[in-house]
């Protein structure tokens, strides 16, 4: 179980509560996913993560999901089977134009020592540089993302 900590800059007012790079390592400890290179993106809205063999069920009346998540880059032998209550269903457009409906799930994002919840839409992100992107909603309240620098929070897991 990880524990919500605050940053040391969090407590100096007008100070950012984390600091982040244009890429970092995340955890999703509810779905099992230690590691998983992310992009932070302050352009997307919404944040998503690359899931195969997506498959909707019902579980004790709610709506649910079933799929994998393949958290390492150019490897799809490393695969983590896992659950999730979807809490919507959007229609996503992608930075070429494209349209997407997308299952999202809450869950649980650790970045450096601090763990929030955020919502993730699940697709296939095959061709994408990252299997996980960072929406601008996803971010802590305060966060401040420096371009140009990578991987300023501590590593997790």
């Amino acid at each position: 179980m990880v524990r919500k900590t605050k940053s040391k800059s969090s407590a100096q007012p007008g100070a950012p509560s984390i600091v982040v790079g244009w890429r970092e390592w995340v955890c999703l400890p509810d779905l099992g996913a230690v590691r998983v290179k992310a992009k932070i993106d302050t352009g997307a809205r919404t944040s998503a993560i690359h899931a195969w063999k997506i498959q909707p069920f019902q579980k004790d009346g709610d709506n649910w999901v079933r799929f994998e998540l393949h958290p390492n880059q150019d490897d799809n032998k490393t695969r983590i089977p896992c659950e999730a209550r979807v809490v919507d269903s959007r229609l996503i457009k992608s930075s070429n134009g494209q349209e997407q409906r997308r299952y999202v799930v809450r869950t649980a994002m650790q970045l450096g020592p601090h763990v929030w919840p955020i919502e993730l839409t699940l697709t296939r992100r095959d061709e994408m540089g990252f299997r996980m992107l960072v929406g601008r909603t996803a971010l802590k309240p305060g966060a401040l993302v420096n371009p140009s620098k990578s991987f300023l929070c501590p590593t997790v897991a």
